[in-house]
This record gives C-alpha cells, sequence and structure tokens, in this order.
C-alpha cells in the first residue's frame, strides 16, 4: 500500500515539475534540464530531489533514504516473522563461519529490506523499506 502511495505521489510531483517548465523560454533554468539539454526525466528529477535540497525544497519533494543497520533488520526480521518460522529461513548446504553471516544470509532469504526511505511531499509524509 506504501508502495502505491510512494509512487502516486512521486508521479504527482513529477507531473507538477513538468507543468511549470518555462517553454517559452529560450534558456531554461538549469536545474529543469539533463546534461543533454532536455527536460529532466522522473528518474532524473528523483534524483536530484534526493541529492539537492534547494532543487528538492522548490518542488516540495524530500526524499531521504537511510541503510538500515544490522540491528533494525534484526528487529523488522522479528517483527515479520513469528519465532516458530525462524528456522525456514536458515542457510542451508553452507559452512557458516560467524554468526553475523548466518543472520545476513536469513535475512537475505526473508527478504528483509536493507533501506528506509522517507518521502515527504505537500505535507504528507510516508515511509517505504526497500
Amino acid at each position: 500500500m506504501n508502495k502505491q502511495r510512494y509512487n502516486r505521489i512521486i508521479d504527482d510531483a513529477y507531473k507538477n515539475f513538468k507543468n511549470n517548465f518555462p517553454m517559452k523560454k529560450s534558456n531554461p533554468p538549469k536545474d529543469y534540464i539533463n546534461s543533454k539539454g532536455q527536460l529532466l526525466t522522473k528518474e532524473e528529477f528523483i534524483d536530484k530531489c534526493k541529492t539537492d535540497d534547494e532543487f528538492s525544497e522548490k518542488w516540495g519533494l524530500k526524499i531521504e533514504e537511510l541503510e538500515l543497520s544490522f540491528g533494525e533488520r534484526g528487529e523488522l526480521f522479528r517483527k515479520t516473522y513469528p519465532y516458530n518460522s525462524v528456522d525456514d529461513f536458515a542457510p542451508s548446504g553452507m559452512e557458516i563461519q560467524s554468526l553475523s553471516h548466518q543472520l545476513n544470509t536469513r535475512y537475505e532469504k526473508a527478504k528483509i529490506p536493507t533501506k528506509l526511505i522517507t518521502l515527504t511531499y505537500n505535507d504528507e509524509t510516508i515511509e517505504i523499506y526497500e
């Protein structure tokens, strides 16, 4: 559900950006165009919002990405799976050399996210995990 809202918000913000492109100007502002002299693509717009605070503020779209720590991933794992199913995600067929390696393998097998993305647009904030 949050991923759908995330995509909708990104689409709305990019649409707002495109609708405000100064088409009649012979020299559009540099923050509207890419290195090829074309209007920023949606992906370029998203990247610029992530890396350029002034640009992000201008368009009202703030995107923050945070790498989850090992402990935070562990908390997500414990919330997602009941303790009796933990063994379903144990590594198999490999020599386990350390506890952290074993847990990382378990988290990967269970598809536990590695990143938290916080998106704010028009006073609406959502969080998604990737």
